[in-house]
Parts: structure tokens; sequence; C-alpha cells
């Protein structure tokens, strides 16, 4: 554990050290990248012990506070996601320093770095605190950290309303998680978690009404429909570095604190496991049918955040659902695939979001519809961000298939060893599962061809310079890892085993070669052969291509000697079947059409928007209604000190009058 105290204790005062050094923005950069190095070169090598080895590491330190002592634990579930913080952190930091150095030269990055050392030692607090308050104390430096970090570009009325808008609904989050500690800390008398144990005898309406409080609350964080509404405005707002890590980390810490409470909760009934799977598939479609209709690079990105925590929260829910009836074998394919499916999530969405903030430091444009031809222009950028959309799009030999795969053999399996009844929802879950991936597919092929392929639409595009090694040098790195992720995945399983162990703990791990799970390998070996005979061709063409010299002609245009730019495909034009058939019309994108009005031809405009659904249609309308409400009570604030004087004075004894009620009546 001295490791991890050394870490964080390096981010803080790397932190501290970015804002003594003010102004001179590279000494900054320099001393909050080496912290963040070192403090993941000192978390790495620990973090893969734990797991190898499924230990436990505990320390503990009295305080004054009451509620417990500091307490911190390292177990396998804790490592699971310490790991992948400490290893993005490496690439962000790095791509970090490079990505603001123009910023720099007229403005403190000061500010920044300190935010962002403090979001990351917050996030590896989160992970290792055993104590409630220590937890929460974590958890709401983690946010006001990243908040701070979405609205660094504060000068942007977007992005205010951006930060804005997650400041507001992270803390409805808290509100939750605030209630639930409450109710724990009541039943179990102590904030400790090792003191949480009568929790695991509580009656199935109490247990029903924590599981509540829990989802809602680390629901928030993780994205999950419908409680997403943050995601897809933080995200494109932030700094792509910080987007990397809050979409690739910090959203999975919701997931972690909710499988760390589950875990001391009773043992889940069937229906919980039904609820998380079926909020799960909603939001898989539901991320990624809006992000194919986006035209910013990062705002689709983000709502595919949300598809690609929609297919955790499914793995989760067919852990519990297979738990609770006793299906040992496809709880451990679910929860193994799961699990693996997190870790390769890290990698590639952090390398989408990295690329996306290379195309964007090259062209100036996040606009799709603005770009093209970059691939010629940034041939290694264009070549990993290809990387990232294959493992997105689950394609071989990239690593986003690996662990889908085993959702699928999940649900397979379940559909053809369960009774019909019961079998029905497995197949319909399997087909929508696969409509996400087919979706996904024409997704990142819309993507990736509209940006990188085709002539330049934008005079930026055509002009686009190339970018630092700092920013190219995290996206070799990531999609180095992907690839080998998805070649060889064997050691990622056999490395998660004690955290599906404690997810399926009526499976043995001991069956884990016979249980299917080979099936990642295969699709690695698969992949590998796939990955040979590309390169083969590649080299067969190259070497005919060598033997024969190489004519240029221009090819047929159809009658148009000199097509401009703005006739090729737009972002709309290419995902326009998908919204005008497959989508109902409340989801479908706002089209306004200016036609010429006179009777010669004239100019005519066509405008599309993509705004989230729900947040319009739902949850705006409800918080205007809750500003208003709370319009009524602007007359407690007097603006005059002696009057919130007497709100204090009133507070206080109402306190110290319910203190020593309680105290008698204990």
């Amino acid at each position: 554990m001295n490791a991890l105290l050394m870490a964080m204790g390096l981010l803080v005062v790397g932190a501290l050290l970015s804002l003594l050094i003010g102004r001179r923005s590279a000494l900054c950069s320099l001393c909050a990248v080496l912290s963040n190095l070192l403090a993941s070169v000192l978390v790495v090598p620990l973090a893969v012990r734990v797991l190898a080895g499924n230990l436990k590491l505990d320390f503990s330190w009295g305080w004054a506070v009451s509620g417990g002592s500091l307490n911190l634990q390292l177990d396998a579930l804790a490592a699971c996601f310490l790991l992948p913080i400490a290893l993005l952190n490496v690439c962000c930091a790095l791509y970090g320093a490079g990505y603001l150095r123009q910023e720099g030269h007229h403005r403190s990055l000061a500010p920044h770095w300190f935010f962002y050392n403090l979001m990351v030692a917050a996030m590896l607090l989160v992970v290792l605190a055993a104590n409630a308050l220590l937890f929460l104390a974590a958890w709401e430096v983690m946010t006001l950290a990243s908040f701070f970090l979405v609205a660094w570009d504060h000068q942007d009325e977007e992005v205010r309303r951006a930060a804005g808008l997650y400041l507001m609904v992270a803390h409805g989050g808290l509100t939750l998680l605030l209630l639930f500690f409450a109710q724990v800390g009541a039943l179990s008398g102590s904030f400790d978690f090792a003191a949480f144990g009568p929790l695991r005898q509580l009656p199935p309406l109490p247990a029903a009404l924590l599981f509540g409080l829990l989802l809602g609350g680390f629901g928030v964080k993780a994205g999950l429909l419908p409680l997403h509404i943050w995601l897809p405005g933080a995200h494109p707002a932030a700094p792509s570095h910080v987007s990397a890590m809050m979409s690739g980390v910090l959203v999975k810490t919701g997931l972690y604190g909710l499988l760390r409470f589950l875990l001391l909760l009773p043992p889940a009934p069937a229906w919980w496991g039904y609820l998380l799977a079926l909020l799960g598939i909603a939001g898989a479609l539901y991320g990624i049918t809006q992000a194919a209709l986006q035209s910013d690079i990062k705002r689709c990105l983000a709502y595919s955040t949300v598809e690609n925590l929609g297919i955790l929260f499914l793995g989760l829910g067919l852990t519990l659902a297979a738990q609770a009836q006793g299906r040992e074998l496809l709880a451990l394919l679910a929860g193994s695939g799961t699990l693996l499916h997190l870790w390769n999530h890290v990698l590639f969405k952090g390398l989408m979001f990295l690329g996306a903030g290379a195309l964007l430091q090259a062209s100036g444009s996040r606009d799709i519809n603005r770009l093209g031809g970059l691939l010629r222009r940034l041939p290694l950028v264009g070549l990993c961000w290809i990387g990232g959309a294959l493992a997105l799009s689950a394609v071989p030999p990239f690593n986003g298939l690996t662990g889908e795969a085993l959702l699928y053999l999940t649900l397979l399996q379940a559909a053809s060893t369960l009774p019909a009844a019961m079998a029905l929802p497995a197949v319909l879950l399997v087909g929508l599962l696969a409509l996400v991936g087919a979706i996904a597919l024409v997704t990142f092929v819309r993507l990736i061809g509209l940006s990188l392929l085709g002539a330049p639409r934008s005079a930026a595009a055509a002009q686009a310079r190339q970018v630092s090694p700092l920013l190219w040098l995290p996206l070799v790195l990531l999609c180095g890892a992907c690839l080998v992720a998805g070649l060889w995945p064997a050691p990622l399983l056999r490395l998660q085993a004690p955290v599906v162990a404690l997810l399926a703990p009526l499976a043995a791990v001991d069956s884990l070669p016979a249980s299917g799970l080979q099936l990642p390998q295969q699709l690695g070996c698969f992949g590998g052969a796939v990955l040979l005979l590309v390169l083969a061709v590649v080299g067969l063409l190259l070497g005919l291509r060598r033997r024969r010299p190489l004519r240029w002609q221009p090819t047929w245009g159809c009658g148009y000697v000199a097509p401009a730019a703005r006739q090729s495909y737009s972002a709309a034009g290419f995902s326009e079947l998908l919204f005008r058939r497959l989508l109902p019309r409340f989801l479908q994108p706002r089209v306004q059409l200016q036609a010429p009005a006179e009777l010669l031809a004239g100019a005519a405009r066509l405008n599309q928007q993509a705004p989230d659904p729900l947040l319009e249609s739902s949850w705006l309308p409800l918080m205007r209604r809750l500003a208003q409400d709370c319009q009524r009570l602007r007359w407690l604030q007097q603006g005059q000190l002696a009057i919130y004087l007497l709100y204090i004075f009133v507070t206080s004894a109402l306190l110290l009058v319910w203190t020593l009620w309680a105290g008698r009546g204990g």
C-alpha cells in the first residue's frame, strides 16, 4: 500500500507545483506529466500483482472525524479498475502536454494541470476507499475536478452550459448516494465497509430500496439511460485528453461503485439482473442510434460511450440473473465478457478521443462535414484512428469483439438450455445486440470515410498540418494495445479471474478453460490469420506495383468535369436511410429546409440538428418546472448578514436538539 500512498502523494504534489509555477506553461506541464507518469509506474505493477495473486492489502489510519477511520483496501475488484486508470493516464498525460502547448503561449496551464492531477488522484482514492465518508469525499473531489476540466474553454457559452448540466446532474446522483450511505450507516452502526456485514441479512424490500439508490446514484456517473444526459455535452466540451479519461475510466467508477456495494447487499434476486439487462440494451440501442446521427466527432464518440456502457450493464445484468437462478456457467461467461469488454473499452475509446483531438488540432474542426482527405496528410494518426474504429465496430483482429463474443455466447447458451418461455428473451437480446453491432459498423464506417477519405471539404482540411509527436505517440501505444489485446486476450482473462469469482461465486474458477472462455483466444487466432492475410495481400500489391510503371488517369466523372467537395455525401446523407426508415419520429433529427421562393433557381439551405431527444422532451421541461417552483423560495435570500446568521443559529439549535433526543432514545 505504500506505493499507492506515494502515487497519490505524487499527484497532489504535482498539482500544487503546477499552481506554484504559474504562467511558465512548459515547466508546469513537465511537472504535471512527470507526476502522473511516476504515479502510474507505481500503481500498475502493484495492481497486476494483486490480480495475479488474488491478494488483499489494507491500510488504516485513525482520524478524529466521527464515522470510522481512514481505511484503504486494495483487493481484486479495486485492482481491476485501478489498472486501466493508471495505464490510460500515461497516454492522456503525455497527450495533454502536446495538446495544450499552443494554448500555453497565451494562457496559464496551471489550473488545468491542478484539476487534472486532482481528478486522477480522486479516481484512485474512490477505488481504494473502504470508508463511506472517505469514498464520498473522493467522489466529490473527482466530480468537481472534472467539472472544472470540462469548463476549461469557459469563454464558450455551449461549454459553460455543458459543464453546468454535468455538475447539476452529478450532484443529483450524489444526493442519492448520501441517502444510501445514511441508511447503511444507520443499519450497520458504522461507515466502514468492513462493518456492512448486517446488510447481507436485509429483507427483500429494504434491500430493493437500497439497490434503487445505488442504481440511481452510480447510474448518473456511468451514463446509464435515461441518466446519461450530461455525457453527450460534457465530453465534446472538455479537452480531448480529458474526454478520453472521462469516457475511458471516470464513467467506469460508476460501474465500480455499483459492483462494490452490490457485493455487500443480500444476493441479488433475478429481477435486479433483468432490470439491469433491460436498461443496458436500451442504452446501447439509444446510444448507437444517436451516435449515427451526429456530425460532431466527439459528440458521436460520447454517444458511443453510452452504447458501450449499456453493453456493460447488459453483461452485469446477465451475470446477476444467471447467478440468482443457479446457472453458474452462464454467470461465469457473462461476468468474464463484461470485465473483458470493460478493459477493451478503456483502450479503444481512449484511442478514439485522442485521435479526434489530433484531427481537431490539425484541421481546426470537429465537424465531419468540414473534414475529408486527412489520411493523406496525417497517415499515422489516420491509421491509428482506423484501428480504433475497427475495435469499436467489433472487427477482428482488434479487441472490440472478444468481450462481446462472450456475451453472445452467454445468450446463445441461455436460449439453448433454458425453457422456451425464458429462452425467447435471450433470443431477442441476441438480435438486439447484433443490431447494435450493425449500426455501430455503419456509424464508424461513416465517421472514418467522411473524416479521413475523399477530398477535403474545407480549406482548413486541405491545409491540415502535422501534429506533435506527443499527440501521435499515445495513439500508437493505444492502437498497439488494442491489437495485442485482440490477438492475445487469454492473459487478460486470467488476470480478471479473481474478480469473476466475486461476481459468480458459485462457479469454479478452475473450470474457465472448459466453459467456453477459450472463444476469445480463438477469435484472437482468427484475427491473427486475417492480419497476416491482409499483410500478404498488401505486400503482393506493392510488389506488383514496383514491377510495372504506374499510370495516372482521371476517372470517369459521370459528366461532372470539376465536381466540388460540397457535392460529396454529407454526414446526414450517409445516415438518412437509418433515421428515415428505422427510427421512430421522436428519435429523428430536426431538419429545417429553406427552399427558394422565386420561380427561378436560387439558394437553398438545409439545416439538420440531432439534439438528445430525452433531454429535450423530458429532462429540460422537468428542470424548468423545478426552477419555477424554486423561485417561490427566493424570499429566504434577504441579502442581510444578520438573517443568514439567524439561519445558522436555528439550524445548529435544531441539530443539537435532534442529537440529544437521539442519544437519549439510544
